[in-house]
């Protein structure tokens, strides 16, 4: 007879099994600056994504998904090794000069998956260190075909000065085949990474895989292929969010082709909120409050879709709150593989995502620091409250964006106190309550004292036992 911990074991395990007894493969879509509000089945309006919101229909709609830090580097630190970024002494947005990167002593959702046998690949935007020990050939991926960071940090950013940014490569498997992405050849990003996702599916479907396909777009500037070039009726960007759209249909596509569609967790979500200042060259994240760069809702809560037909409910919208820190370790649960050798912060959502009856997020909570480790907030784990820590932040006040992709100014606002806000009925942050739970403000008060002795925050001098360092070289040219 099976002990009850065998028979909790298969249990857990149970996704493994498929049609064609395998492990999953794996699709991860991260668009960039990508607002909670830019999918139809979100809300967006002046265009269409048939395709995202068939694979809505198909699987789990996540209405409280968020990223551990409103920024490119971050976040995607935090999506890939389930830690927060500051632990591992990624923060902001690395550049060109940047001699820092992701360690290699941290696990990646790519070499995780490798113990398993995986087949991986990637196409589109790193930005976790350029310099040759910090690329993706070095953390994981076989295979991998982008740019190195932003696609705005080149030499045409309109707001930079003369010699600011070199010349923009695009990188092949650890070295450069194009040392210049001129506008022109930025045109055809999204057809290109989502060539190379369609042919690494071909390529790898007689075992599991894993393919993570990061958008360049809708970063600005913004960029479209001339098939879609005036479609939609919000201009440039509504181009570009169909033209992301199409390359989910793509994607999704060449999985039913192959029959995979049963055989694979297909995750779809965004790296922060909308770049608000470039007003009609920027997305929406209605009906929250501010966008990228803060940690208010706008800022960190995005778009979620996943899709695993027989395994994922179809047709379902889930509001339980959870992070891009846990998706490796539900992953791993997924795929039987050992969690990383170091402490990460992440943690095993999976009954959250399938909606298991009774199911609670496991962690006391989430901090949501940004800038130079500054901690700005604390969410219980249950997402319903929310304590503001005093910080200055950016905010357009109302005031509308830039247009033509040339921003208007931010002005700097600070939070002289901590302020509580009841997410459950106030999603948008307008009512601090603050004076009426003073038992929530002391839980929170006092969480955020463990993520400082963890974590350390700049905002008030403290250092964390728990920071880890990132990966240097010594200084060199871009």
């Amino acid at each position: 007879m099976r002990s009850i911990l065998t028979l909790a074991v298969f249990a857990l395990l149970a996704p493994l099994a498929s049609a064609a007894d395998r492990l999953p493969n794996i699709v991860l879509i991260f668009t960039d600056d990508q607002g909670y509000a830019d999918v139809g089945v979100y809300g967006a309006k002046g265009y269409e994504t048939p395709h995202l919101d068939a694979m809505a229909r198909a699987g789990t709609r996540f209405t409280n998904f968020h990223v551990a830090q409103a920024v490119c580097s971050a976040s995607r630190t935090a999506l890939l090794t389930g830690c927060y970024p500051n632990r591992i002494g990624i923060s902001g947005a690395l550049g060109p000069n940047s001699n820092h990167g992701l360690n290699d002593a941290e696990t990646t959702i790519a070499e995780m998956l490798k113990q398993r046998g995986y087949a991986t690949g990637m196409a589109g935007k790193w930005h976790l260190g350029h310099r040759e020990p910090f690329l993706p050939n070095r953390h994981g991926f076989d295979e991998s075909f982008g740019l190195p960071y932003s696609n705005d940090m080149w030499p045409y950013h309109p707001e930079a000065k003369a010699g600011t940014y070199p010349k923009l490569p695009l990188y092949e498997d650890g070295r450069i085949i194009d040392p210049e992405i001129t506008p022109d050849k930025q045109r055809d990003l999204t057809t290109r990474y989502t060539e190379r996702a369609v042919s690494f599916i071909e390529r790898n479907r007689e075992k599991p895989f894993f393919f993570y396909l990061a958008h360049s777009m809708p970063h600005v500037p913004l960029f479209v292929s001339d098939k879609f070039k005036g479609k939609s009726k919000k201009g440039l960007y509504g181009d570009v969010i169909m033209e992301i759209d199409w390359s989910v249909g793509e994607v999704l596509g060449a999985l039913k082709k192959h029959n995979l569609e049963r055989d694979t967790l297909v995750i779809f979500t965004s790296d922060n909120g909308p770049w608000l200042s470039y007003g009609e060259h920027a997305g929406s994240a209605v009906p929250f409050r501010e966008g990228k760069g803060t940690a208010w809702e706008g800022g960190t809560r995005v778009p979620c879709i996943m899709q695993w037909p027989g395994t994922i409910p179809a047709n379902a919208v889930r509001d339980k709150r959870f992070m891009t820190i846990d998706v490796l370790p539900t992953l791993a649960g997924r795929v039987g593989a050992p969690l990383p050798n170091r402490p990460i912060d992440g943690r095993d959502i999976w009954p959250l995502i399938v909606g298991q009856p009774g199911a609670t997020n496991p962690h006391e909570g989430y901090g949501m620091w940004y800038a130079q480790n500054e901690l700005q907030a604390v969410v219980t784990g249950d997402g319903r409250w929310k304590l503001v820590l005093p910080h200055r932040y950016r905010t357009l006040a109302g005031r509308p964006g830039g247009k033509d992709g040339i921003p208007v100014k931010y002005e700097q606002v600070t939070l002289e106190r901590a302020a509580l806000y009841d997410l459950r009925s106030d999603p948008a942050e307008t009512t601090d309550v603050s004076a009426a739970n003073p038992n929530e403000v002391k839980r929170l008060l006092a969480f955020a004292e463990k993520c400082r002795a963890d974590l350390g925050d700049s905002l008030t001098g403290r250092k964390g036992s728990g920071a880890r360092e990132p990966g240097r070289i010594a200084a060199k040219a871009p």
